[in-house]
């Protein structure tokens, strides 16, 4: 098993959130706001959402280092489950479920003659004597196969969970809406996803991009970098602000000027030339150290690794000011004048009033920076001073596509999957923050 750093940093991210959740336990004030989150529509369907490309990033984060037909790359579990997708490359260019390839050329016939059409794929479709008469049939009756075994899948995991229940005596479904909306969203997934996952081992289900990569495969291998992008930048960003907003409001003074002093300095710097030089200065690192950069793994992931840094580096500043303004008028509420007054220690007054007040901020605007960055990272692709060009990620998809929609007819397909699993990802990931900001908002803490 390969560890490479960002994995290390998801794996201490997990054991966080575990830590965290051990930890709150029991405690009522933290109780009410998740007993409000289950209580959601939208913020439970969310959450299975966002679990689902969680548990394919995590799948994804899992290396070692590959022999046979692999050679010696480092793949993970994602890859060794998703082999024939990674495996089945064509020519180049072919469209959705088709048995041909996307543009005409000069194709050679079992007798020798040669005409100008479409080319067979050598594996989309490859099982089909006649495609033009049996291609919409096949596709029909393997999705519904597919379907079937999806169902009957999420039936079997369904009448387990009903007997883990009916053995300690409590209702499998208590209560009404969000738990039966959780049970059907996640059904659609799982049988959709496997149909989905069957269909890909006789057919390119997204079709091909211009060196005959399976569409499929890039889109759902992409979703570990817009994972990564999100949540490690995140983690270097808040700290930062958390600790820098609300030093600056609480204390004021030449501790507020000089906070005020560095974020005001970090803004001024242009966030594009600041990533850029950053980029640059490691690949220059990598291209005289080649002896620890081996593989094009390693080498891609440091590049993402440092993105995440300068990323974070660069976006705590805004953050940062709502905290330092929240806490100024905090710092004024009469409880914690009264505590002040009682003689509580500062370190306590910061940790027990300030922090959990400012908490549904924080939320939010890590929501939003999540967001962001995900989005971002298509942008910096476009400029190539984002994640390195062999890494796949929606930003690069994007990036490739761009010429494709020159094209005629225009390949349409790597364009429309990266904007459609990233608008997935944006839009649980919004959802869930709203429901969990009205959750642990103490302002509303008698709503609902």
């Amino acid at each position: 098993m390969i560890v490479l750093w960002t994995d290390a940093l998801i794996f201490l991210l997990i054991a966080m959130m575990i830590g965290l959740g051990v930890t709150i336990r029991g405690k009522e004030h933290f109780r009410r706001p998740l007993r409000q989150i289950a209580a959601s529509h939208s913020g439970m369907v969310s959450l299975i959402v966002l679990l689902f490309f969680i548990v394919i990033g995590l799948a994804d984060s899992i290396h070692f280092k590959a022999s046979g037909d692999d050679g010696n790359d480092v793949i993970s579990v994602l890859d060794t489950w998703a082999a024939p997708m990674r495996r089945h490359g064509e020519k180049t260019y072919s469209a959705p479920f088709s048995a041909f390839g996307y543009g005409k050329e000069m194709v050679t016939e079992d007798d020798g003659t040669a005409r100008w059409d479409y080319p067979r794929l050598k594996y989309g479709g490859a099982h089909l004597s006649d495609p033009d008469t049996q291609l919409a049939a096949d596709i029909l009756k393997k999705g519904l196969y597919g379907l079937f075994q999806g169902a009957s899948l999420c039936a079997f995991f369904g009448l387990m969970l009903w007997g883990i229940y009916a053995a300690r005596q409590k209702p499998f479904l208590h209560g009404s809406g969000p738990a039966r909306s959780t049970l059907a969203v996640g059904f659609a997934i799982v049988t959709v996803g496997y149909a989905l996952c069957y269909l890909s081992l006789y057919y390119h289900v997204l079709g091909t991009d211009k060196v005959g990569e399976d569409v499929f495969y890039q889109t759902i291998k992409s979703i570990r970098t817009g994972l990564v992008i999100g949540t490690l930048t995140t983690l270097i960003m808040l700290p930062m602000a958390i600790f820098f907003g609300i030093l600056a409001g609480f204390f004021q003074g030449w501790i507020d000027d000089l906070i005020q002093y560095i974020y005001t300095t970090l803004n001024s710097i242009p966030g594009v030339l600041l990533i850029a030089a950053s980029i640059l200065m490691v690949q220059v690192y990598m291209a005289n150290h080649e002896e620890a950069f081996t593989s094009v793994v390693v080498r891609a992931d440091m590049r993402l690794l440092f993105l995440c840094m300068i990323l974070g580096v660069t976006s705590w500043t805004g953050l940062c000011r709502l905290l330092r303004a929240e806490t100024l008028k905090l710092r004024e509420m009469e409880y914690v004048q009264a505590a002040r007054a009682l003689g509580v220690k500062q370190g306590a007054i910061l940790a027990r009033h300030i922090l959990p007040n400012v908490m549904h901020i924080v939320l939010i605007s890590v929501v939003l920076d999540f967001s962001a960055l995900v989005l971002a990272e298509a942008v910096l692709s476009y400029i190539n001073i984002g994640v390195d060009p062999t890494t796949y990620s929606w930003g690069n998809m994007i990036n490739g596509a761009r010429l494709e929609m020159a094209r005629e007819p225009v390949v349409w397909w790597s364009l429309t999957a990266a904007f459609v699993f990233m608008f997935i990802l944006v839009l649980a990931a919004n959802l869930f923050a709203d429901v969990v900001q009205d959750a642990f908002d103490p302002r509303r803490a008698g709503n609902g």
